[in-house]
């Protein structure tokens, strides 16, 4: 006899619990085609992680607009996940939104989410291609005229979300970032060009291997004739650490900490 295909488990995430309960009943009027189970559901892109990194899905079916973080970043951070689930936007018609999806060839279900329709997206979702996480980044940048919520990260198998509002600095050491808080520090898969792009507003650059957010900058130094790796040396906020200034940016630097 031929194998039976497991049933497809999915885990819902909308911050509005009447979409979630009715994504629940279209599921099971699907389930005599394709057969599923609600593995569980979330309030938002934050409560979606935490729970998938104890418990993975084939899908999420994922609301776009929701508070903490919303359905654009949280798709942006499963790629960290061991397992990472194939993912379906489910959104009321957001023109931008609609045409980044098109554009990027990524699927969506416009609300009211239509039962045939959701069965299409199911069952080619197992074979889809994932969007990579610097298309969605660029995505929920525009959506949201902003920079993500938190950045993430693997640590001994394990998932961490750092909130960007709580990191001090960023310092690149040749294939990663280090995002310092002031509890501890955090090593990123990412590049801080990208970092600098997207967080222009909150971080400044103090040194080519240097991003610094501008409200922890707490004065400067000038750097002592034998220190050759910089012109000068920003202190921190919270923190012991100094961090390398350029010559070139080092009268930007102090010209914003000292509101000239």
């Amino acid at each position: 006899m031929p194998n039976t295909p497991s049933p497809l488990t999915v885990l819902l995430v909308d911050d509005e619990p009447l979409a979630r309960t009715r994504l629940r009943e279209l599921l099971s009027d699907i389930a005599i085609n394709l057969p599923n189970s609600v593995a569980g559901e979330a309030g938002n892109g934050l409560e979606a992680l935490e729970f998938l990194k104890t418990t993975p899905v084939d899908v999420v079916l994922a609301d776009i607009r929701m508070p903490g973080m919303d359905g654009i970043e949280f798709a942006g951070h499963l790629g960290a996940l061991v397992d990472p689930p194939a993912v379906v936007f489910a959104t009321a018609y957001d023109n931008y939104a609609v045409q980044a999806f098109d554009l990027n060839a990524i699927d969506y279900l416009l609300k009211p989410v239509r039962t045939q329709r959701l069965l299409a997206a199911l069952q080619k979702v197992r074979g889809a291609q994932r969007p990579s996480g610097e298309t969605l980044t660029a995505i929920g940048r525009e959506m949201r005229g902003g920079g993500r919520s938190h950045l993430s990260c693997h640590e001994r198998g394990k998932l961490l979300l750092v909130p960007v509002a709580e990191i001090l600095y960023f310092k690149a050491d040749l294939k990663y970032v280090t995002a310092r808080t002031r509890e501890r520090e955090y090593i990123l898969d990412e590049a801080l060009t990208h970092l600098e792009q997207e967080f222009a507003e909150r971080f400044l650059r103090l040194h080519r291997a240097v991003l610094v957010a501008r409200d922890a900058l707490a004065g400067f130094e000038r750097a002592a004739g034998d220190e050759a790796d910089a012109y000068g040396w920003a202190l921190v906020r919270g923190v012991p650490d100094r961090l390398p200034v350029s010559r070139r940016q080092w009268a930007v630097a102090r010209a914003l900490a000292t509101g000239g």
